[in-house]
């Protein structure tokens, strides 16, 4: 007796289905061996490290809210700092930190030092020349900060286009590129090191006013309350993107970054770090 048409489709059916999750189990890679499989990323790219369990290399320079090194416990904080943190993190990286002025910033991305500058580098065409920007992941403006003895005399940005001004900036920050070019009136003096050196010759009375990042500006007053005085603090000038630096010749490691950034601001997560921080400091 043969088998009817509809057995033998059923049969059929059956055995290929059989067969189909044979295969399945014989070809689908597990989840540790799918992390193996070519990812089509530059083998000497910076993002080829996450596969390796190599550390990111992140350079840092101090400054209000986005990076700093905590006076009481000797750690590093700050908005950019959490957010390397959350970036390692998502990377399953861990972080080996080196710090810098921002003065040798773009210098020790070129060399090889670190493989992204972590601080708040605020856009300028010198640095876009010889890094890439990431993002970006934030905008800044600039605000002044002069002598309280002179509140009085310096009432509006405008007022400092004077040639009896002195600007006293940071090395390598990009107020030093900055300021000539709004203000060519005056005479602008960079302090090598750290951010808060440069408004040391404002405190002292050898240069008239100290230019930095807006949130930077009214952390140094509230800590200074004895003697600094912010012009116009209502209204930053300037603005600018504000970001991390990486070399030039990764784009693997940029078109990351890039979207990256692009989801932490998008999601809220450096608002909430910035309000965070500012409530805290000032």
């Amino acid at each position: 007796m043969t088998d009817s048409p509809d057995l033998i489709k059923r049969s059929m059916l059956a055995g290929a289905v059989a067969i189909g999750a044979m295969t399945s189990l014989v070809a689908a890679p597990k989840p540790a061996l799918a992390q193996l499989l070519n990812s089509g990323i530059d083998p000497k790219s910076v993002l080829a490290k996450a596969k390796k369990g190599d550390a990111l290399q992140v350079g840092y320079a101090q400054t209000p809210v986005w990076f700093f090194k905590d006076a009481k416990s000797g750690q590093l904080r700050g908005v950019y700092k959490d957010l390397v943190d959350m970036l390692a993190g998502d990377l399953e990286m861990t972080v080996a930190w080196h710090e810098v002025t921002f003065a040798d910033a773009t210098v020790g991305l070129r060399r090889g030092d670190f493989d992204l500058f972590g601080s708040s580098a605020v856009y300028t065409v010198p640095r876009a020349l010889v890094s890439e920007f990431v993002g970006p992941l934030w905008s800044k403006g600039s605000l002044a900060i002069v002598n309280k003895d002179n509140a009085g005399k310096y009432k509006t940005i405008a007022d400092l286009n004077s040639a009896d001004v002195i600007f006293s900036v940071n090395a390598g920050a990009s107020e030093e590129q900055r300021m000539p070019q709004l203000f060519p009136k005056a005479t602008v003096r960079a302090v090598a090191g750290q951010q808060a050196m440069a408004a040391e010759p404002v405190r002292t009375g050898r240069a008239t006013v100290y230019v930095t990042g807006d949130s930077d500006a009214m952390v140094l007053a509230k800590r200074n309350p004895d003697w600094a005085h912010i012009v116009d603090v209502e209204h930053p000038f300037d603005k600018r993107p504000n970001t991390w630096l990486i070399r030039h010749g990764d784009p693997d490691w940029k078109n990351f970054l890039d979207f990256w950034a692009t989801y932490a601001t998008a999601s809220g997560e450096v608002q909430r770090l910035f309000d965070k921080y500012m409530q805290e400091l000032t």
